[in-house]
């Protein structure tokens, strides 16, 4: 039976964050799993988690990028056992400062007022690099996966980020290989971060993605995808 590979997106991101990876891995001979986290009772990281165990192998290698790497913890948590690898983008192992925790809470706020308004122009400079801002097959994808996912999607998974625990101990635990990903100009989970967690797990190794912002998987497609294809050849 070939390897599985389980792909967990970030917030308010969808298949569409991984299609390169995906379509790598699947021609390469890998059988593929892309979480959805979109289920109305998926408001805590365990919830999203069990759901998705319950859809998987018995062994896998797990990637997740930003919300998605703090699902992938969870998993790491619940059944440490059952992972082959760990790759983490773009995301990190602690709980947020009061600072971001008051700032989601902000966020919350203006979604339940009806003022959703999921990836706008505004807001894509914190996610992509500055020099992609003008390419607009990126940018649509981008906030098309926002806006379908759409307003109680948001609520949902902004509250199990805003409940989720730190989990820099149980990662320092975690004894199989772990590839963490960073874009260099990444401004959502800054590089530092990605700096820490391959400095905690036993076998991490960092990639630093040059002139790329928070979606690596998007931005740099080629490079994300060579290096995960590496890792799990190894």
């Amino acid at each position: 039976m070939s390897q599985t590979v389980a792909f967990f997106p970030g917030l308010l991101c969808d298949e569409a964050l991984f299609a390169a990876q995906v379509r790598a891995c699947e021609a390469a001979g890998y059988e593929t799993y892309v979480a959805d986290f979109s289920a109305a009772h998926h408001e805590s990281f365990e919830a999203m988690a069990l759901d998705i165990l319950a859809d998987l192998p018995d062994r896998f290698s797990l990637v997740g990028l930003s919300m998605g790497g703090y699902a992938a913890l969870k998993v790491i948590e619940l059944a440490g056992k059952r992972v082959e690898r760990l790759a983490l983008l773009d995301t990190s192992a602690r709980a947020d400062t009061p600072e971001i925790s008051a700032r989601r809470r902000g966020l919350l706020e203006l979604s339940a007022k009806g003022d959703f308004k999921g990836v706008t122009p505004r807001l894509l400079p914190l996610y992509i690099h500055q020099s992609r801002l003008q390419d607009a097959e990126l940018t649509h994808a981008v906030t098309a996966m926002a806006e379908g996912l759409g307003p109680d999607v948001f609520r949902r998974q902004q509250t199990a980020i805003l409940h989720r625990e730190d989990q820099r101990d149980m990662l320092a635990g975690f004894q199989p290989p772990v590839l963490v990903i960073c874009g260099r100009q990444d401004q959502v989970t800054p590089l530092y971060l990605s700096e820490e967690m391959a400095e905690l797990a036993p076998s991490g190794e960092l990639l630093v993605i040059e002139e790329c912002g928070h979606l690596s998987t998007m931005e740099r497609p080629e490079e994300v995808t060579r290096a995960l294809l590496r890792w799990l050849a190894e």
